[in-house]
């Protein structure tokens, strides 16, 4: 009697777990755990299939040993400035504070993208004229080359079953000399010019519960984000940098998200700023700002810290 009591309760919670809706999960790996801070751009998406991709691992992961990364499958890097592509990396998680996050490790001139690949057995999708690089830096530490792959402008890759597109960012993508090294490095450097690896990009992904999420990378406005993330992808997830100066601010940036992209819900990303204290969001802050301005529910990836969303782009849990 036992054994079928048993049998029948994993029976009806299998059952339970069969008729759950999918969800993907968002955790960003930040500098602070349960904070928002002025380096955090990076997060791991977790498909319903188990596919694992991590978006610009930036300076807040620390190396490719951080425990807080798990298993990995695809890097995906929007473009190569230090603070995305990941030059440098704290030392341990929660090393420094929010305001000062430790930045002691330096990760050139491989990067953190890729040594991270190299340690997980990774792909790496980037588009532009960025893969031949990182094939390049692949090969060089014993790896693959192969394993850098192309996904340019109105073309797309799959790999885990998550498809994987990239899409117009307006933003620079001068490759720093320091990943180049050598005489050539030290020249381009002393002549104050950077590698051209083509135009920065974002992504959109289609995971396997059809969630649609549009990656922003760093941008300003483009009509784009209208006629192809919004009409032609239908989005209904965003991650959205707010910075300011260098990217879009607040205010720009919440008139992409209600007037041209229009998702049921946006991650707000890359601030440049103490975004929250214990938790909360800091008042007067341009996280606070982009809350306000955002007519969709905007949520604060707090590090750490999962959020679930459905195939139409709803939070569902750690939101």
């Amino acid at each position: 009697m036992r054994k079928t009591l048993i049998a029948l309760g994993l029976m009806l919670s299998m059952q339970f777990a069969a008729a759950q809706p999918a969800v993907v999960k968002v955790t960003p790996l930040g500098g602070i755990a349960g904070e928002f801070c002025p380096q955090d751009r990076a997060l791991v998406f977790e498909d319903p299939n188990g596919t694992r991709l991590l978006y610009d691992p930036g300076r807040t992961v620390a190396g490719a040993t951080d425990p807080c990364l798990g298993r990995i499958d695809v890097v995906l890097v929007s473009h190569m400035h230090g603070d995305h592509l990941g030059n440098a990396h704290n030392k341990a998680p929660n090393s420094g504070s929010c305001e000062q996050p430790d930045m002691s490790v330096s990760a050139l001139p491989n990067s953190s993208a890729v040594n991270i690949a190299l340690a997980k057995k990774a792909k790496i999708v980037t588009g532009s004229e960025m893969p031949p690089f990182f094939a390049a830096k692949l090969k060089a530490n014993g790896g693959n080359p192969a394993d850098s792959m192309l996904a340019r402008f109105g073309g797309s890759v799959t790999v885990g079953g998550v498809r994987i597109a990239t899409v117009t960012a307006l933003h620079s993508n001068g490759l720093d000399p320091d990943y180049i090294g050598g005489e050539l490095g030290k020249a381009m450097k002393e002549a104050g010019i950077a590698g051209d690896v083509g135009l920065a990009t974002g992504y959109v992904l289609r995971f396997s519960n059809g969630l649609v999420t549009y990656l922003s990378g760093d941008t300003g406005i483009v009509a784009d984000q209208d006629v192809v993330v919004r009409n032609y992808y239908h989005a209904r997830l965003a991650v959205m940098n707010i910075g300011d100066g260098f990217t879009t601010g607040p205010a720009e940036a919440a008139y992409v998200i209600n007037e041209l992209v229009k998702p049921a819900s946006v991650i707000v990303s890359h601030a440049n700023e103490v975004g929250t204290v214990d938790g909360k969001v800091r008042a007067g802050s341009k996280t606070e700002a982009f809350l306000k301005a955002s007519k969709v529910p905007a949520h604060v990836p707090l590090s750490d810290k999962t959020m679930s969303f459905d195939a139409n782009g709803v939070c569902t849990a750690g939101c």
